[in-house]
């Protein structure tokens, strides 16, 4: 990849994008770019922290396992959005796994170099600083579901979530989702039971909340969702 074509790149992500050339150029020279294959793990949990990433396509499941090896999904990211946020300023081990659902093309940094260089450019540290900012409140509206919501609405929320970052909006204001989530896989996000999810729903779809498209895909009446919140 050339150097301008990943100058381009970089200047779509939020961190990046308000940067001139001038001051992007030295991120330019640390910069380096591989292509992952789906299935494949960026990296696992505990290992020594070392990048940080940037995705130019593809999909990106971040998870979790515990002592009994079950899994829980932190997040699932798309193009446009980089991990880990919390491997900034930190000696520490990557705290989750990093799998590629989908053929992936990253731009990554290692960490000891990007921290050089925010060192000696406050502005672009300012601009960390509150994308880690967005993060910390989806945390704490996240956090908030599970203490006020009961199983069924953390569902729905899961699903309009959804819905804003892997769907697709029809001119009926339906959202298609563009990505295909399991049972298991909404189950293992909010930290429920397969056979809870799939009772939801099967009742979701009972109310025309929400239908799958001739693809599969599911589709959601967010407008509908939303009201089974009040």
């Amino acid at each position: 990849m050339y150097p301008d074509s990943v100058k381009k790149l970089l200047q779509r992500f939020p961190l990046f994008k308000s940067l001139t050339d001038y001051e992007i150029d030295p991120i330019l020279d640390i910069a380096k770019n591989r292509t992952y294959r789906s299935g494949s793990h960026i990296f696992m949990q505990g290992d020594p922290l070392t990048n940080v990433y940037f995705i130019h396509q593809g999909k990106i499941k971040i998870y979790r396992t515990d002592i009994q090896g079950k899994e829980q999904i932190i997040n699932i990211l798309s193009a446009g959005e980089m991990f880990p946020h919390q491997g900034f300023f930190r000696n520490d081990n990557y705290p989750a796994h990093a799998e590629v659902l989908e053929d992936a093309v990253l731009i990554y940094i290692p960490i000891h170099l990007f921290e050089d260089f925010l060192i000696n450019n406050p502005e672009v540290s300012i601009k960390i600083f509150r994308v880690l900012g967005d993060k910390i409140v989806d945390l704490q509206n996240r956090l908030e579901e599970k203490i006020l919501r009961n199983t069924y609405e953390q569902i729905i929320l899961l699903l309009i979530r959804l819905g804003k970052k892997h769907g697709k909006i029809d001119a009926d204001d339906q959202v298609t989702l563009t990505t295909n989530f399991t049972n298991r896989d909404l189950a293992n996000m909010i930290g429920s039971s397969r056979e809870t999810v799939s009772r939801t729903i099967t009742q979701l779809k009972k109310n025309n909340l929400v239908t799958t498209d001739n693809e599969g895909k599911m589709v959601l009446d967010t407008k509908a969702l939303k009201e089974e919140l009040f």
